[in-house]
């Protein structure tokens, strides 16, 4: 898959990037965990959910928040990495203008950058959102969530609470026009240690079944 590096709020970003062979193909981008904490988009987690967009023909990029890798700058505790993502999602879309519909998936940290781009991009049409951490973040501006996606947890993590990841999903089950799925895994922690193959099955299985018309409301789409 291509090295690409791209223009980003803060300088450069790097990116590992794979155009798929339709010129309207669909668009995912992929966001990995805490920049302080290990977290790359070279992460097990964030590679796989790659390839299983790029297996679906999607058009499909991961790229390093600022201060990782190659990518310029330094951690901004979120509000710098929302606007690398804005600036990733610009980017990919620039180079696939026919490109109409989009998918965010975020793993943890992503998973928050995530939500916040679905809020700000009406093109977002599905989200995957793995171990979010309402318990350390504030998901408060998913009033209300724009688009229908999967919220997925293990009951094991310790990071993340069950009990608080339920509380925002319960939230956004009582907003009108959207379908949240959620996927609790039995005894798996906030890494999915030995989990992970389970994790990427059942998000698989709901891409597929999204890409098949199901587990979403048809809704009016939101001008841009």
């Amino acid at each position: 898959m291509p090295e690409v590096i791209f223009a980003g709020p803060s300088g450069r970003l790097e990116g590992r990037y794979q155009p798929s062979k339709e010129k309207n193909a669909p668009i995912a981008i992929i966001l990995h965990p805490h920049p302080q904490f290990g977290g790359t988009m070279n992460n097990k987690i964030v590679y796989d959910l790659f390839y299983m967009f790029q297996k679906r023909n999607f058009t499909t990029l991961r790229f390093n928040f600022r201060g990782i890798g190659r990518s310029q700058g330094e951690f901004d505790h979120g509000t710098g990495e929302l606007s690398d993502a804005a600036a990733a999602l610009d980017w990919i879309q620039s180079l696939h203008p026919d490109s109409k519909n989009c998918w965010v998936a975020g793993y943890s940290f992503g998973a928050w950058i995530g939500m916040q781009l679905l809020m700000r991009r009406p093109e977002i049409e599905g989200f995957i959102s793995i171990a979010p951490q309402p318990n350390t973040y504030d998901f408060s501006f998913l009033a209300p969530c724009p688009s229908s996606g999967l919220i997925i947890h293990g009951d094991a993590d310790k990071v993340a609470p069950p009990k608080d990841v339920q509380a925002l999903v319960d939230k956004l089950h009582t907003q009108k026009g959207i379908t949240i799925t959620q996927k609790t895994l039995a005894g798996a922690n906030h890494f999915f240690s030995n989990d992970t193959d389970v994790l990427i099955e059942e998000c698989a299985d709901y891409l597929d079944r999204r890409l098949a018309g199901e587990l979403s409301d048809p809704r009016p789409k939101r001008l841009r």
